[in-house]
């Protein structure tokens, strides 16, 4: 599914991220920015040790925070780490808002053109993915509109039809029609 926000295109696909052939992937990470497992293990794995190295050299963000590295021997050229809320810890909502708003902020200031997002927090993290669909999407929506970007296309890269069914429903009812 696609539509369009200005000269954005904004795009729902049901596909693996570490697959993605953006200038950028966002790994839903956590705040000491150790790959572990769900999205960040497979990040891991498929791109390569030189993305971990970075990140210990980093060291961590907060939550909310998104930083950036390589995209090692992926075919995205870098990951944007942006770290979601875990449920049930507090402000979960903003905390989100901020990841997806510093996430596209990043990809600005480094000239990035396409970015794929997961559907951030809603594994181990247990964030409905209802609401997370809704604050993922209102937020890109609003930085197109009112933010100054360079950004050309937006792709939220679902791996589970369910996430993709919700994104996609989600999307038809703050986009109702294409541009």
């Amino acid at each position: 599914m696609k539509r369009r926000v200005g000269d954005t295109l904004i795009e729902l696909v049901q596909a693996d991220i570490t697959e993605a052939d953006t200038d950028a992937i966002v790994n839903a990470a956590n705040a000491s920015l150790v790959m572990g497992g769900g999205v960040a293990g497979a990040i891991r794995r498929k791109g390569g040790s030189a993305i971990q190295e970075e990140c210990n050299r980093i060291g961590g963000t907060f939550v909310g925070g998104a930083v950036i590295t390589t995209g090692g021997e992926l075919k995205a050229k870098h990951v944007i780490h942006a770290v979601g809320p875990r449920q049930g810890e507090g402000d979960e909502d903003s905390k989100l808002r901020n990841a997806t708003l510093n996430s596209l902020k990043l990809a600005d200031e480094h000239n990035l053109k396409d970015i794929a997002f997961p559907a951030i927090s809603t594994g181990i993290f247990g964030y409905p993915l209802d609401k997370c669909a809704t604050i993922m999407l209102s937020t890109t929506i609003e930085y197109l509109r009112h933010g100054k970007t360079d950004l050309q296309r937006v792709v939220f890269c679902l791996y589970a039809s369910r996430a993709f069914d919700v994104f996609t429903a989600e999307l038809r009812r703050q986009l109702p029609d294409s541009d």
